[in-house]
């Protein structure tokens, strides 16, 4: 697991829903060959979501997750 901070504009898909986005600060990060797995809290709640790997990269590549 790596740690890392949301920096800028990174969404997720809600199941068949609407585009949300992950609020800004530390997650947690697990990267697997096709996807990413994401994960933060948000007051008393651990949330947590799966993203593609290009996606992700793409993030990175951008500055909007900064690995630490």
């Amino acid at each position: 697991m790596q740690h890392a901070i949301i920096r800028g504009e990174v969404c997720f898909r809600a199941g068949d829903g609407v585009t949300m986005p992950i609020p800004p600060g530390p997650v947690d990060i697990e990267v697997a060959d096709d996807s990413v797995t994401i994960g933060w809290t948000a007051g008393d709640d651990a949330l947590s979501t799966a993203i593609t790997r290009d996606e992700y990269d793409r993030y990175v590549k951008e500055g909007h997750i900064k690995l630490s």
